[in-house]
């Protein structure tokens, strides 16, 4: 029998909305029981949080650390829901200015769990703003310019910070160190992948075999973001051809509909790899090369594209560069006839 709380996820989506964000907000995981996988983790955030309640105190400020569509927003939600607490949700991208920290956190009521996603693109000036705020409680600001300008302090009630990043290497060492936790949010196995692609099928109302979320899982890379992205487009593509469950063959069809291998390897994954063994006869090749040759910035190379091939074995990071390994020539099908070298170890 589905909870209340999944007939209420099951109704939002029946009524058919066009709106992914609201379907991901009904997928998301609304309690610990539903947040699948991670195990570790949560036991340990549960001791911080039970410790906290037991106390009556604000939970200490926390950093989640790991690639996109791992669970950090939810994690933040998680907190804030178990310690009954509302939560503030903004990016590094939005806070521009000082000011909008300011008014950000001189507006914050107690024991309020504030979410700063991507806090590595903060700018130093909004950092040196934040370092009392999450240590000393206050804020300092200069009210009026020149000569009668002075220096105002604002007191702050308890209050976390809860942040995340997918570049911990970019935040400064001061404010990594204010945090009283990180947490490092690694992939998912391929078994918690299955389980929730079933449990996100059932919400969605959507009947699929075990051989077909087996699948889905796989090319999943090991992320429930993009596990949940699969099952929606086999999810339209069954409506589109009008079959009532998801099988092992109209899995394989929305892979290659949306020029997806076994892997998970999506056309841009492919297109690295090709340019680093066919250009530079499979490497070393040099960052800032390569994203001149694709057309892309160095951040979402790092950010997008290596991770997951670095995880499977189908790249290496070296002191020159790039490599494809020999697990990537035969995932392409190329020939591999390279000499092994100092720079070139495959």
């Amino acid at each position: 029998m589905k909870s209340l709380k999944n007939k209420e996820k099951t109704f939002l989506v029946n009524k058919k909305s066009n709106d992914e964000k609201q379907i991901d907000f009904v997928l998301r995981p609304g309690n610990w029981k539903d947040f699948i996988g991670q195990e570790k983790l949560k036991n340990n955030l549960k001791i911080i949080l039970t410790a906290a309640k037991k106390r009556k105190e604000a939970v200490d400020h926390l950093l989640f650390c790991g690639p996109a569509g791992l669970g950090k927003t939810t994690l933040a939600c998680l907190v804030a829901k178990e310690m009954g607490a509302d939560i503030r949700i903004t990016s590094g991208a939005v806070l521009e200015r000082v000011g909008d920290l300011i008014a950000l956190l001189s507006s914050i009521e107690e024991n309020e769990v504030l979410f700063i996603d991507e806090i590595h693109r903060l700018n130093r000036a909004i950092e040196e703003v934040l370092y009392p705020a999450l240590e000393s409680r206050q804020i300092y600001v200069m009210i009026g310019k020149g000569p009668a300008a002075r220096p105002l302090t604002l007191d702050l009630p308890p209050f976390t910070l809860v942040a995340a990043t997918t570049r911990p290497n970019l935040l400064s060492s001061p404010l990594r160190s204010r945090f009283g936790a990180t947490f490092r949010i690694d992939y998912y196995e391929n078994k918690d992948i299955e389980d929730i692609i079933f449990r996100s099928a059932e919400i969605l109302g959507v009947k699929i075999t075990k051989g077909a979320g087996e699948i889905l899982s796989r090319a999943s890379r090991f992320t429930p973001r993009i596990a949940n992205r699969l099952l929606k487009r086999a999810r339209d593509l069954a409506e589109v051809s009008e079959r009532e469950i998801i099988d092992e063959d109209l899995a394989q069809e929305t892979l290659k509909f949306l020029e997806i291998d076994d892997l998970g390897l999506e056309s841009y994954d492919r297109r690295l790899l090709e340019i680093i063994i066919k250009k530079f006869r499979g490497g070393p090749a040099g960052l800032a090369t390569l994203a001149a040759v694709l057309g892309e910035e160095k951040g979402v190379i790092e950010d997008v594209y290596e991770p997951f091939l670095i995880k499977i074995g189908l790249l290496h990071k070296t002191a020159g560069g790039r490599v494809a390994s020999k697990d990537a020539y035969k995932h392409l099908k190329i020939i591999d006839n390279r000499q092994p070298t100092s720079d070139n170890k495959y």
